[in-house]
């Protein structure tokens, strides 16, 4: 297949546009129009071409390694058939909810009979290998079905926060759109505050730096990154304009707080430094920001709007002129 990786994804309505925000720059590819739920969420699947680790994603739930194709589920079988595990192996096959709707008879059923082809032991509880089913667009897929460990939901317990920074699930989006490949990619989150964004980074292997003006920032962001096992040499005090070098890419959250507004002439500062520090940004604000990222030289490729409760946080995912 052209396509050799389909991924599943589940967002909640006040997550949707960051969902296909992050997978667009992530998988190269937008989703598809999401599956009605009952629930105020979304799900639905998603082709690529790009091997990624679906654990990196908040939205991602599974990635199924398409190994066979066919256009009925007869076919399919036919070609499971070829498989066969070492003896000692085990394995399963699943059903992906996210496919072409059926009963929950026909989805056991259709299980049980691809694997009766496949030759090895099945288990149920525990396999060692998970085989993924899907029906979509007309067709049969079949092949190893890789669900993300979710970890990284350890750094929702942080010992500390403030109230209104960026939950994980969204700094860790943040950090995929910024930097949709890994290796290699040098990245700065100028404003760190407790290091929300830079614990995501890090937890996914980036050369990341931070920084922040407010001493007591720097102070819990350090306690936070010792507490997941990161070193704090990566964060220290600094202003921002002040900063040297060059990033290949950064996530600039600019300071708010509910009793003051950040000045225009330094939010234009702030806008001006992080041009001169990198050519890729997503940048976080609670206000418009569309004239004066233009009037610093960014240009915006993608905005998104993202809720928490009444709070809003406007996204710009920008690159220099």
């Amino acid at each position: 297949m052209m396509d050799a990786y389909l991924y599943t994804y589940a967002a909640h309505e006040s997550e949707q546009a960051l969902c296909a925000l992050e997978l667009s720059e992530l998988l190269g590819s937008f989703p598809v129009t999401p599956k009605p739920s009952p629930a105020p969420s979304s799900r639905g699947l998603l082709f690529s071409e790009r091997a990624v680790n679906p654990d990196r994603s908040p939205f991602l739930t599974a990635r199924l390694d398409v190994w066979f194709a066919a256009s009925t589920a007869e076919e399919l079988a036919l070609q499971a058939a070829s498989l066969s595990l070492p003896e000692e192996m085990t394995f399963k096959v699943v059903y992906l909810k996210e496919s072409d709707a059926c009963s929950y008879e026909e989805q056991r059923t259709r299980e049980r009979s691809i694997g009766a082809c496949i030759q090895g032991q099945a288990r149920m509880k525990s396999p060692d290998v998970t085989f993924g089913l899907a029906a979509t667009g007309g067709k049969w897929l079949l092949g190893e079905l890789h669900l993300p460990p979710r970890q990284w939901l350890e750094h929702t317990s942080k010992p500390h926060n403030y109230s209104t920074g960026l939950s994980s699930r969204t700094a860790r989006a943040l950090v995929n759109i910024a930097a949709p490949r890994l290796e290699g990619t040098t990245f700065l989150d100028p404003c760190c505050g407790m290091g929300n964004v830079l614990i995501e980074a890090l937890s996914m292997g980036l050369r990341a730096e931070g920084g922040d003006l407010n001493p007591l920032a720097v102070q819990g962001a350090r306690v936070n990154l010792r507490h997941y096992g990161y070193g704090e040499d990566c964060v220290r005090i600094q202003d921002m304009n002040d900063r040297s070098g060059r990033y290949d890419t950064a996530v600039l959250d600019l300071p708010y707080n509910v009793c003051s507004v950040l000045p225009e002439e330094e939010k234009i500062q702030m806008l001006r430094s992080l041009r001169r520090l990198t050519g890729r940004a997503v940048i976080v604000a609670t206000e418009p920001l569309e004239t004066l990222l233009a009037d610093t030289g960014w240009t915006v490729l993608r905005h998104v709007q993202t809720r928490k409760g009444t709070f809003t946080r406007d996204i710009w995912l920008c690159q220099s002129m």
